[in-house]
């Protein structure tokens, strides 16, 4: 389990707790942005994936979290499904931190590529998948994953894959700031 300071903003970063799915679920849900999942989904990422999910406290409050887990017939690949940061605390470098300590967790150890997934007008995500890869010092390479029409819901954008690697663990140093 990792636990981590950001003394200057007084955020804590470490594994969730089990029973902090639904804390998980609002800060999901006060992004505005993410897929808002059941918070039943949350509740067994927090207890069953802890060792690859993150979350960000400050006073008590969980104000951001990534949640991922390894491709099972990939053991080298981490894949972040979700990245949420409450809007009070955006633009302040926290999403780098978190992704960090998300590679950094014991269900990480020994990945070697990271993948997420990320809308085609999602700038802001995009911006920080291709910063993680330049820190990482390795690729990024992006291409088409689910289209529009493959979501059963009207209105979901298309899925770009990120795959961001091959990565040395010392890289990991490097996503601090």
């Amino acid at each position: 389990m990792i636990e981590e300071e950001i003394p200057d903003q007084g955020i804590r970063l470490r594994s969730p707790d089990a029973a902090e799915g639904g804390a998980i679920w609002s800060v999901a849900r006060d992004t505005g942005t993410l897929d808002l999942n059941s918070s039943y989904l949350y509740m067994l990422l927090a207890r069953d994936f802890a060792d690859t999910c993150v979350v960000a406290e400050q006073d008590g409050q969980l104000v951001g979290f990534v949640t991922g887990y390894r491709r099972p017939r990939q053991p080298e690949v981490l894949f972040l499904w979700q990245i949420g940061i409450h809007p009070d605390f955006q633009g302040k470098g926290l999403g780098k931190r978190l992704v960090g300590a998300f590679l950094r967790q014991p269900g990480a150890d020994r990945a070697s590529v990271l993948e997420t997934t990320v809308s085609p007008d999602n700038a802001s995500s995009r911006a920080l998948f291709e910063s993680i890869a330049r820190d990482l010092g390795t690729g990024c390479h992006v291409k088409p994953c689910f289209a529009a029409e493959d979501f059963p819901e009207a209105g979901h954008e298309a899925e770009d894959l990120f795959t961001i690697g091959p990565f040395r663990p010392a890289a990991l140093n490097r996503l601090v700031s």
